[in-house]
């Protein structure tokens, strides 16, 4: 015979309280939701304060909600990688330069044109403003979403060559580009061989003597540690570089209004903390550089180099039309 013991209304009700915790419990963790965050360069770069300002912010807006894992230095990929992935949603959130954009969005190639901009006050008055947002949007066209725009600084030439102070010093050197051919286009009407390549197979490229030199701001040089394989430095701020934000459709269509407002304001924090950085790196980097054995070459004439490349403007022109490029150009910024 089968004993069979009646469960007292007390232990039903603990059984049953226990129940509901456990669910609780199960709940929460299911409802936390993992963001992974990628970047090419070093967490302690400009996109490294960047990444950690959008954690913050989107961890404290949400309340636990969602958590975000950082992805540094191209471990999720280069960056057309990265945004490849955005695409098909096995990345969340990309911090990238526009060096690649354009291959996807082509109405952003008008931010690589050489001279565009002439202060950081002009180009973040721009992209903060009703272009910047148009360009934003533009981004959704392409399975992309675009959540704010950050920034790198204006780009200068470096290589182990010798000192750059004319178009002419460029001749025959063998740059890194990024994967943009209105970069590409510019250093090929200076007379250099452009090698374009992923930011995290530089280092190893300069250092094995693979190219001479490569153009970049001075946040990505210090980040990247480029002045131990690169002895000279030419401000030549050829082209101001801007970084964006950009989010997965597959993770941010699917959000409610309320946290897609969490989202926004995490990707705004994000630029705020890069454009600090750029800002901070702009007054003590070229001393930085100095310190570590660096030659620097200060005060080149702009004039040389914008006519030696003014046919990439025409170029540009004659595919995508001047409407952008006339609004940014006669813009009140």
């Amino acid at each position: 015979m089968t004993l069979r013991f009646a469960k007292s209304p007390l232990s039903t009700a603990v059984g049953a309280v226990n129940t509901l915790v456990l669910a609780g419990f199960a709940f929460q963790a299911q409802a936390a939701m993992e963001v992974s965050v990628g970047y090419a360069i070093s967490s302690d770069s400009h996109y490294g304060a960047g990444s950690r300002a959008f954690k913050e912010t989107l961890e404290r807006l949400s309340d636990g909600e969602f958590t975000v894992t950082d992805h540094p230095s191209g471990s999720l990929g280069g960056e057309r990688a990265m945004i490849e992935g955005l695409q098909i949603g096995t990345v969340d959130v990309v911090i990238t330069s526009t060096g690649p954009l354009g291959n996807f969005v082509p109405e952003t190639y008008v931010l690589d044109l050489p001279f565009l901009f002439t202060s950081y006050d002009q180009a973040r008055c721009v992209l903060d403003g009703e272009i910047g947002q148009e360009l934003l949007d533009k981004m959704n066209e392409h399975d992309l979403v675009g959540l704010a725009w950050a920034e790198n600084g204006f780009r200068h030439i470096t290589n182990s060559r010798r000192a750059i102070e004319s178009p002419e010093d460029v001749r025959g050197l063998k740059i890194r580009t990024m994967e943009n051919r209105i970069h590409q286009q510019a250093f090929e009407d200076l007379g250099a061989s452009p090698t374009p390549m992923a930011m995290p197979e530089l280092f190893t490229a300069l250092q094995q003597g693979t190219v001479d030199g490569q153009e970049n701001p001075l946040t990505v040089i210090i980040a990247a540690n480029l002045y131990e394989v690169q002895d000279q430095l030419s401000l030549t701020g050829h082209v101001y570089s801007p970084a964006i934000v950009l989010g997965s459709p597959v993770l941010i269509d699917g959000l409610s209004d309320e946290q897609r407002a969490w989202f926004d304001e995490a990707a705004q924090a994000a630029a705020e903390a890069t454009r600090a950085e750029v800002s901070r790196l702009e007054e003590e980097g070229v001393a930085f550089l100095q310190e570590n054995g660096m030659t620097v070459t200060d005060g080149v004439d702009p004039a040389p180099f914008q006519s030696a490349i003014e046919e990439v403007n025409a170029e540009f022109v004659e595919q995508y039309g001047d409407d952008m490029l006339e609004r940014i150009r006669n813009s009140d910024c």
